[in-house]
Parts: C-alpha cells; structure tokens; sequence
C-alpha cells in the first residue's frame, strides 16, 4: 500500500458539507493551513503562505465531522493526500490537494473541547432468538420424518 499518509493542523475554512450517498454519509470541508515563522528584523512571529486542503470523510467519521465542527476551528487531520489535476478544454488548468480523512478533532493545544460518544443505533429487534438446528442427521439412523431431522443435537466432547 504505497499511500501518502499526512498529519495536517490548521483551522476549518468552510462549513462542513453532510451528505447521505449510495455508499453512506460523506461530509466535507475546506481546511486552511498557514505557516508561522519567527521574523528577526520585527522581532516577532508573522504568517507564512497559507495552504487549503479539501477534507472528505465517510461512513461515521462524516456524521461525527458535521456535527462537531465549526467555521474557525482548530483541527488536526490525518489521513491520504491525493492531489488532482485537471484541464477543460479552452480554461486553465486547474490542481486540487484533497485529504480522505481517517482520524480528525479538534487541536487541545489551542483550546478545549468536550467528547461525546456517538450512540450507535439500536439493532432491529428479533423476537425469535433460538438456535437453529445445524446437526446433519446421523448416517446410522435416518429420519423416518421431518420431526425426526430435527432432534436435540449432541454434546460434542472437546480434547
């Protein structure tokens, strides 16, 4: 698996966008990464050039993203780069640099947070919750009817 694996901190740009899909929930948003360096003739730090990553996440990690974050927050996103090219004919060509989360939160160096874990729904309830019967007959004494194939199964010794 020969994937660029990053670990980007910075602040959320846009609004995360939620979406149900064919495949599950999908959100995304744009995240704004500015370098800070220390300026030595003003004796103080000053922002370097700020970079934008689109960050999509799926599944219950969407869910969780929209509603977590907010406009202005400061994150920390792991996940694969892809970076995308592409050229309309007769536009400018134009490059995208896109993160597919795996993991993302807030930044707890830049401030708290409260975590709530996500209640995951309820499973459908089955008032039927018995054993099926997966014995075979035995080859020694067949059924003589449809009753008889469904006899109490044997205890099976374990060594």
């Amino acid at each position: 698996m020969n994937e660029t694996m990053v670990c980007v901190v910075g602040n959320v740009a846009t609004r995360p966008v939620y979406r149900e899909t064919a495949s599950g929930p999908a959100a995304r948003f744009r995240m704004a990464v500015t370098s800070r360096y220390w300026d030595r003739e003003r004796n103080a730090w000053a922002d370097g050039h700020t970079n934008f990553f689109t960050v999509w996440a799926n599944r219950q990690l969407a869910t969780n993203t929209a509603a977590s974050l907010s406009v202005g927050e400061p994150v920390i996103v792991q996940g694969r780069l892809k970076v995308r090219t592409e050229t309309r004919e007769g536009q400018q060509g134009w490059m995208s640099a896109d993160i597919d989360a795996v993991a993302l939160g807030h930044d707890l160096a830049r401030g708290t947070t409260a975590f709530r874990r996500a209640q995951r729904p309820e499973p459908a309830s089955v008032t039927d919750r018995s054993e099926p019967n997966w014995e075979s007959p035995r080859p020694d004494s067949p059924a003589k009817d449809a009753d008889a194939a469904q006899q109490a199964p044997q205890p099976a010794a374990v060594t």
